[in-house]
């Protein structure tokens, strides 16, 4: 272990990135470096931490060799339970990226609420709403952003209207594709009857709150 963290040390894996989504974990030595935490392995009181670089690459440390905190971190780390939406919008999601919408690879998945987002372009009272919850998600992304993920799902006539709607946005948020939106929607069973709509479920669908107030979507995320 000491040889790897030698060797990542030379490679520059603990001097530091920029990749949001990813966190800081500090080795002994009080180098510090943004990686992601995928996995972790328990052999008796040994708790070894598999996590993702930057670059793709993966990398098994140690808890031991970690700091303090971070070693705590890695040894209290629980995989987030399954969902019964995994096999709803796996594939079936895109994300702005430019002025596109692009296909997204859903595989940070949250760890208790689904936010789904009923909208569209053609509908005044969302393009009011939208730059407000835009506001809102960015801001508790930062804060627990691994608890909650939003999904919109669009009542949109076409996918260009679509693209632009979310490109006017700015939107930050995945998003179900227009070709799987009404299927997506008819197997949810929502039973939305007006937009803008926002319902927040755990993750076995159960239905938590219909509301769209901000102020009501952030204590029941932070609950």
């Amino acid at each position: 272990m000491k040889k790897m963290l030698t060797t990542m040390l030379a490679a520059g894996i603990f001097a530091g990135g920029a990749a949001a989504e990813f966190e800081n974990w500090t080795n002994q030595d009080g180098n510090t470096a943004r990686m992601k935490l995928i996995e972790v392995v328990r052999d008796g009181d040994k708790a070894t931490g598999k996590f993702e670089l930057e670059d793709g690459r993966t990398v098994e440390l140690d808890a031991a060799s970690l700091s303090d905190e971070c070693a705590e971190r890695v040894r209290g780390w629980e995989p987030a339970p399954e969902s019964v939406f995994d096999e709803l919008l796996d594939g079936n999601l895109v994300r702005l990226e430019g002025r596109r919408l692009r296909d997204f690879d859903f595989t940070e998945k949250p760890s208790k609420y689904y936010v789904f987002y009923y909208t569209a372009s053609w509908c005044p009272p969302c393009r009011a709403y939208t730059p407000d919850l835009v506001e809102f998600y960015e801001r508790m992304k930062e804060s627990h952003g691994d608890e909650f993920e939003l999904i919109l799902i669009t009542s949109d006539r076409d996918e260009r209207a679509m693209t632009g709607y979310a490109r006017d946005a700015k939107m930050p948020w995945p998003q179900v594709s227009f070709d799987k939106a009404r299927e997506v929607r008819e197997e949810l069973g929502h039973g939305v009857r007006g937009i803008p709509s926002v319902i927040i479920t755990d993750l076995q669908g159960e239905v938590i709150s219909r509301d769209r107030n901000l102020e009501n979507v952030e204590r029941v995320l932070t609950q």
